[in-house]
């Protein structure tokens, strides 16, 4: 029987070694030579069930390999439909391919992350610390190869369109009416332009009007996902945060015009109940922002700091909704609906699934 990583030798030999640079070529090879070729603990391709109605989804990001993998317990008591990775998943800050093979592989065989991974789906997308180095961009010289090994660690078939293009972005429509959700994936480094650095010790970057985050062909894309689907509640997933424009750390911010765009974009699709999810930043906070045209309240659900937090206990976010929270912790959506409408929670959890923050929406 054909299996449905039976896909070019080359590309499978590749993870075997590491990853390659090299496009793959197109023969197949038979079950028995695939099955020599793929490392099974480190990418066992599997296909999402889509569907499933999700009630429950974590997500979290900023995981240094050498610290404690102890938040694991918590989350698996949390019993997540699905979890969302939300970048600086290794913190393996290398371009040598072989490396951040090994570095996702161990993340993967770890006993109190696997827990999660044999029972919950994971879906997610790569963080600066991930794709090669601090704060990188478009630029990075191994970014097809931390794309693939990005996608083999999140166990995405080799036939999926993914594969196929250039950047890391998704999407995924859950759930069967009236209760779908669609969840956007995006990509913010793949195709980011260059970030200023600003003069100033107290702020990192100046902004850049000139530059661009997710570049045209990812525009596109999004504006299909985001015109007339049919999901009743929509998450769109940024490694940096959308809404937060205060600090001097990366963000959508340091690209004004396309922060502009992208919420320009939000009202002219006017997607149902869309919040967005986000990461980075070593703490946890929810931003809100009532956005002229679009008919409800825009929310970023900032969770950050799996195993480390920052020093710093405040910074101004004059939107900000509740405490900043800086303490390890991972983020929670319970999601219940009243008829086709979504009442959602979103809930910062500590270690031992503790509760440290919530904050309820009805749409």
């Amino acid at each position: 029987m054909r299996t449905s990583f039976v896909r070019p030798f080359l590309y499978c030999l590749a993870y075997f070694i590491g990853c390659s640079h090299q496009p793959a070529f197109t023969q197949e090879y038979d079950d028995e030579t695939a099955e020599k070729t793929i490392d099974l603990d480190a990418f066992r391709p599997r296909a999402l069930d889509l569907s499933k109605n999700l009630s429950t989804i974590a997500f979290g990001s900023c995981n240094k390999l050498h610290l404690p993998q102890d938040m694991w317990a918590g989350i698996v008591a949390s019993q997540p439909d699905l979890w969302i990775w939300l970048g600086d998943i290794i913190y393996a800050d290398t371009t040598d391919a072989r490396a951040l093979a090994a570095h996702y592989k161990r993340l993967k065989t770890h006993p109190e992350y696997r827990k999660l991974h044999e029972r919950v789906p994971v879906i997610g997308i790569y963080d600066d610390h991930d794709y090669g180095t601090n704060d990188a961009g478009k630029g990075m010289p191994n970014k097809r190869a931390a794309k693939k090994c990005l996608l083999d660690f999140l166990d995405v078939p080799y036939s999926d369109p993914v594969r196929k293009r250039e950047g890391a972005y998704q999407s995924y429509l859950f759930g069967k009416p009236p209760h779908q959700i669609k969840i956007i994936v995006l990509d913010t480094r793949y195709f980011r332009d260059t970030l200023l650095p600003d003069p100033n010790p107290g702020r990192r970057y100046l902004p850049n009007f000139e530059g661009d985050i997710l570049s045209e062909v990812q525009w596109e894309w999004l504006e299909k996902e985001l015109t007339n689907s049919p999901a009743k509640l929509h998450i769109l997933a940024s490694s940096i945060q959308v809404l937060a424009n205060e600090h001097g750390h990366e963000k959508w911010g340091n690209f004004p015009n396309a922060r502009k765009r992208l919420l320009q974009l939000l009202v002219k699709t006017k997607p149902a109940n869309l919040l967005i999810l986000s990461g980075d930043r070593h703490m946890a906070e929810i931003t809100r922002m009532d956005l002229q045209g679009l008919p409800y309240p825009l929310y970023d659900f900032t969770s950050s700091g799996l195993t480390h937090v920052r020093n710093s206990q405040d910074e101004p976010n004059r939107m900000r909704v509740g405490p900043m929270v800086v303490r390890r912790n991972f983020g929670l959506l319970k999601i219940r609906w009243e008829g086709d409408r979504p009442v959602v929670s979103m809930e910062v959890r500590g270690l031992q699934n503790e509760l440290l923050y919530e904050h309820t929406v009805r749409y």
